[in-house]
This record gives structure tokens, sequence and C-alpha cells, in this order.
């Protein structure tokens, strides 16, 4: 049955460019077909198939037509195919369309001949064993619920409840230790799997035929197109009644007689027959009947986490590595995250969506957010540019360096979401400016600035979670000596995209150059977690733009994401304008994250940036035993430690009670009618937030008193 037909525009990768389609889509065979034309299909020539069960649809932010399909079901390793619509609505339609049919078909029958094979096993073990941390999380929510009411009747309510979940969370520990000692069992010390011993009887001449007689065949028609001819798959007369099966594999063929190709020129052929049993384990390997977390037995054991004199934990250290080490990939995590991800639909918001305690990163957003200054002396020296062109060239080169260095690793992860009220605290010193004048240490504090403990000739920088729902962080850096100052407020959109997930960072921050009077206002490009479901990686896209008023200097940045036809990643091209021209003075391509070259006006082409070149300068941070309650690194301490030394368990409950903190404190503020009230920032009458006391501010207050003595 054709639930939805129409033309689409395919990727063909032997010519690089896109050949029109007619795409046919299959509800109850789960089947995506295609053919050259409307005419051939109506002959039943079909050109390829995609099969939908278990497959991922994609989407790009940055473009409204075009859309992907993964699939496992391709003969050797997953396969992407890649569509495009004519425009954003004809999208929509296909993608939810789509989307339906991979959900009816999303539940996978067992297949009585085959043996499973053990991987397939301890991926079912280790996802179970998330389910049942997830609910161990949820047992302690209503744990933590019922504690606080006071009503009797509800006391009763959530008692009963947890009786119920207790007795559900002990069985299914018991089920997760049965299904090792049964692994272990079946799995000799000869390593071969052997499978159940009383076999289920098939009869030869009636082959298996899934439970859904409509998913077992496509619809045929007159002509049988070259790409098609595979084996035939018996057919039970009185169940269907058609002839061209369903191919098992997803596949692109080609014409002879056509002048170009499609992706893949394969044709599906008959799998072998099922061995009795398959080799999993060389003799001399030996297994584990221990239950196994979610991380698995196969990886590296993490190091133990660093340890002060006295035997406890130093959270302090955790944070002066360079980089995490990471112990696995999400491929480890696939068929959880694949799960979770089904959950959800195609540009779904994501912000109140709970994710799995591994993929979270090692710090908060707040002080990510602090690694944008992690070359203070390139964002202080704009002050020190003696034209305003050469101070706009600066703000650029400091912009555009700026973003490298918010990677901690080569996976993608997320940082953690700030609690209401966070505050994260920190300074720099600046680079070879530590002359006979400017000696950081021969320098006064600055009691009333951000940071009290930092001095006049070092980078103060300060932020906090103003807002919880929506989640928007406001943050601030200065340096008193130079005159120059940063604010900005950034709420994060988080969608799902499919394969991807796009965050988008609406706000803006501007650069005040006190001592010229110039302000400087920029946005922030959008970033995007690519590949989620197996190595993860980050790349931003948008347009940013970087403005000055007093000048009317502006320039636009285009972070241009990977094509998946080729190119690199993490491009950006940016033009620079002087007040009035519609020619740019300044033109810059290049990598953000690593060599930018410029171009300017007479046609020359130099170095403008290479990130690789430049050392980060590490944040002064005070000891987490210093900090207050409210401060990143103190709230999050036990998370981190939990992740770095790979507990998920330890992790995961650690997050569990700073949430669930956060739910109380809502809840009691909510009781009393008591509004929240920030600490450092002040919102403003556009929606905006500032930092209370700005430098300017200071500033112009400590010259009020001077005149006045």
């Amino acid at each position: 049955m054709s639930t939805m037909e129409g033309s689409l525009s395919k990727w063909t990768n032997v010519v690089n460019g896109w050949q029109y389609r007619w795409f046919v889509l299959d509800d109850n065979a789960g089947l995506l077909s295609y053919y050259t034309s409307k005419e051939k299909m109506m002959r039943g020539a079909r050109r390829g198939c995609v099969r939908l069960r278990g497959a991922i649809i994609g989407i790009d932010d940055e473009d409204d037509s075009t859309f992907t399909i993964t699939t496992n079901s391709c003969k050797d390793d997953p396969k992407t195919f890649h569509f495009q619509t004519r425009n954003g609505e004809e999208r929509e339609r296909w993608v939810r369309a789509l989307e339906d049919t991979i959900l009816r078909h999303s539940h996978t029958r067992w297949d009585p001949k085959k043996s499973p094979p053990k991987h397939d096993f301890d991926r079912k073990v280790a996802e179970a064993d998330v389910y049942l941390q997830l609910l161990i999380e949820q047992i302690k929510l209503i744990e933590g619920k019922r504690n606080t009411v006071e009503d009797e009747e509800k006391q009763k309510k959530y008692s009963d409840i947890l009786s119920q979940a207790n007795a559900m969370l002990n069985s299914v520990k018991h089920t997760i230790v049965q299904l090792q000692i049964a692994k272990n069992t079946a799995i000799p010390v000869n390593g071969v799997y052997r499978g159940p011993t009383n076999s289920i009887h098939v009869s030869p001449s009636l082959p298996h035929v899934a439970a859904r007689a409509p998913e077992a065949t496509v619809q045929t028609g007159i002509e049988l197109g070259s790409e098609c001819v595979e084996p035939r798959v018996p057919t039970l007369s009185n169940v269907v009644d058609r002839d061209l099966p369903v191919p098992q594999f997803s596949y692109s063929s080609s014409d002879e007689d056509d002048d170009y190709f499609d992706a893949a020129d394969e044709i599906p052929t008959a799998t072998p027959a099922v061995q009795n049993h398959i080799t999993l384990y060389s003799d001399n390997e030996r297994l584990h009947s221990s239950v196994e977390s979610v991380t698995g037995d196969k990886r590296k054991e993490p190091p133990l986490p660093p340890i002060k004199g006295d035997g406890s934990v130093d959270y302090d250290a955790l944070y002066e590595e360079e980089s995490e080490t990471e112990m696995d990939s999400m491929e480890s995590h696939g068929s959880v995250m694949a799960h979770l991800l089904s959950q959800v639909k195609i540009g779904m918001d994501l912000t109140r969506v709970a994710l799995p305690t591994f993929i979270l990163e090692r710090r908060s957003l707040l002080e990510m957010y602090a690694d944008y200054f992690a070359h203070p002396d390139q964002f202080v020296s704009i002050a020190d540019m003696p034209t305003p062109r050469e101070r706009m060239v600066q703000v650029i080169r400091w912009y555009l360096c700026s973003f490298h260095a918010g990677r901690k690793s080569g996976v993608a992860k997320k940082p953690y979401n700030p609690v209401l009220g966070e505050i994260f605290r920190c300074h720099w010193n600046i680079p070879n400016v530590n002359s006979f004048d400017n000696a950081a240490e021969s320098s006064s504090k600055l009691s009333d600035g951000p940071v009290p403990w930092c001095r006049e000739n070092q980078l103060a920088f300060v932020a906090e979670q103003v807002s919880h729902h929506p989640p928007v962080s406001a943050f601030y850096a200065e340096h008193v000596g130079k005159k120059i100052c940063f604010g900005a407020h950034v709420w994060t959109k988080s969608k799902f995209l499919g394969l991807s997930i796009g965050v988008h960072n609406v706000g803006k921050g501007w650069v005040n150059v006190l001592q010229h009077g110039e302000e400087y206002v920029l946005t922030f490009p959008n970033g995007y977690g690519r590949s989620i479901l197996t190595v993860p990686w980050i790349e931003l896209g948008g347009t940013v733009t970087i403005n000055c008023v007093q000048t009317g200097y502006h320039a636009t940045v285009e972070f241009i994401t990977k094509p998946f036809y080729g190119g690199k990643r993490n491009r950006i091209t940016c033009q620079a304008f002087q007040a009035g021209d519609k020619k740019p003075f300044l033109v810059i391509n290049g990598e953000w994250s690593g060599a930018m070259e410029v171009k300017t006006l007479d046609g020359k082409s130099e170095m403008f940036a290479d990130v690789r070149e430049l050392s980060t300068e590490r944040k002064l941070v005070k000891t987490v035993c210093e900090q207050d309650e409210s401060e990143s690194r103190r709230v999050w301490r036990d998370v981190t430690v939990g992740l770095r030394i790979n507990d998920m368990d330890k992790a995961t409950a650690a997050k569990c009670t700073i949430e669930q903190k956060q739910r109380e404190e809502a809840r009691l503020r909510k009781e009393n009618n008591i509004a929240w009230q920030t600490k450092l920032f002040k919102e403003t009458k556009d929606g905006g937030w500032v930092y209370i006391r700005p430098l300017i501010d200071r500033i112009h207050s400590s010259n009020d008193q001077s005149n006045v003595t």
C-alpha cells in the first residue's frame, strides 16, 4: 500500500550531484522505493529502495529542503541516503510520513532460525542496565516527594507507588543477574555459543514470514527492473498475492543504458544460511560473570581520581587536565541513545528532555563561556589599537579565535546545565605584559569588581544563570587597566534534528572600549552536535554580525556547516565594511579551528590567525573548598568525580541530588510567593541582562567622587 508518493531529488555519489527520482513510501512494508520516473514506477522497474525499520531521519537546520535517512539494513555498514525537496513545506510532509512509518516498524521480531550474536545480547543487557539506573533515579524522586508532602493521604499514595516500584526494581535487578548467568552458561569455555537446544521447527516448504503479512512483499508491476533481479522469497498464497519481495537490504542501482549512476550499484544477494553456532571468543579468553554496567568491560579502566595527602579527592586537580580522556564513544551507548531519540520528533525542543549522564562534559556551561577569553591578550589588545579600523579588525581577530578553546575533547559532549543562581568566577594573567609597570602582583586588588581578588592588570570574568525557563546565562569580563569590558546574555534553545542536535544561541554580546567611547555589538553562531549515535563532533553554523554604531564599521561572519557531499569542517568566511561602503575592506577565509587568511583591498593574502599556534592561558579559579555553595565547580563536584572515574551511577546520583534540591527550592518559592532574585546581573527593559556594577559605572562613580573632593 502506497501511503505517499512524489518526486524528490536524490544525491548521487558517482556524479556528485542531485538526480530526479520518483519515490513511493509503502507504510505497510516499511519501504521507500524509488524509480527513474513515474512511468517506470507504473511498470515496476524499481531503481532502488530504503528499508525503514530501525532507520533514522536527519535534517539540516541550515537548509530547509534537504533530509537524510540513515539505515542499518544495508548489506555492509550503515548507509546514509540524502534527499532534497522543493521547499520546507514539502520536506515537512515527507519527514512526518517517514517518521510515522519508522515508528510503526520500530519493534523488531525474533527470527527463530537465527542465533543472536553475543554482542547484541551484551548491548541489550547494557541497555537494560541503563534503564535500571533511570528507574532508580525516578524512585529517588518519588521518595523525595513523599518526604516533603504533609498530607497523610498523599503520603500513603506515594508509599503505595514506592512499594510497587521497589518490587519492580528488585525484579529488574534479578533479571539482569539471571541474564548474565544465562550468557555465561550459553557460552562455554571453548567460546562457542550454541543457542537453544530445542529449536523451533520450521517447515522447509514454508519459510519464516513476519507476523505482519504486508511487510513481506512490495507491490509489483508489469516490468521488472534489472536492479531488482534478486532471489525471490516464496510467499503463502493465502497471505500475500504479490511477486516482488521486500529486499533484505537497502540499496541503489543503475540501468546500463543510463548516462548517470546512483550512489551504489550493488544488487542485493541472498544471505547465506545462518550457521548453527557462531564463534565469539578464543579459547583463552575469560568471561566475566558479574553484572556489567553500561560502561562495559572491554574498555580501558579509567585512572583513579587525583587524591590529596589526607586521602580525600582533589577536586581542583580534576580541572587542571587540559582535555578529557575519552573512555569510549557513543557507539557503546548507541542502543540507549537510539531508543531515547526514538521518543522525540524531528524539530522537537530538547530544553526539558533529560539526556543520559554519560554524554556530559566535566564542566558547567558557565565555565565553557569563560573559554571565550582563553586568549586574554587578544581581547585586551583591542584597546591598544590606534584607529577605529584597526580596533574593528582586532575585535574580529579575537572573536574568530575564541571558539576553538571551548573544545576540551575530540568527542562532542554536553556541558552541565547550570542551575538557577549558579555562578562561575575566574581570572587570567595577561601574557607578555608582566613588565615593570604592569606586573599583576604590583597592581591593586579590585574589591568592588566582579572578582574581588582579581587585580587591575588581570582579566576578570563572572557568569550567572539568571533564568531556568527559559535557560538564560549572563556573563561579564573586564580589564580595568586597559579600560575594556565585555557583557553578554545567551538563551540556549536545543532542537532535535535526527542524527544531530542543534543549539540556537539567542542573545548578544558587546565589547566596550571605554577610552574611545566605542561599543561593538555581536551575536553568536549556532552549535550542532553531529553523529550523536556514533562518535559525536561539534560544528558551528549560521551568520553572525559585529557592529559598531559609533564608527560605522561592521562585519558579517558566516560559519559554514560541512556539506555531506564534500567540503571541510569548521569553515568560516568574514567580510568587514567601513561605514557607507558596499565593498568590504577585509575578507577572511579559513577554519575557526585552524588557519585563517585575510585578503585586503589590494588583493594581497596573508595569515590572519592560526589558532593552532596560539597558546591558551589557564583560568585562575579559587579552590573548590573556598568557593561559595552556588559556584559551579562546587555545585557539580561529585558529578565531575563520577564522570572522571567513569562511575555513571555515582555521577547520576549526584546529578539527581542537585536537580531535586532545585525543585524543592522552586516549590518553596512558589508556595511563599517569592520571586527569584539574581545576584550579579539585572534585567533590562528590552529583556537583556547586564552586570550590576560594570566598569564604566565604577569609573564614573570614581570620577564623581574625585570632583567632589
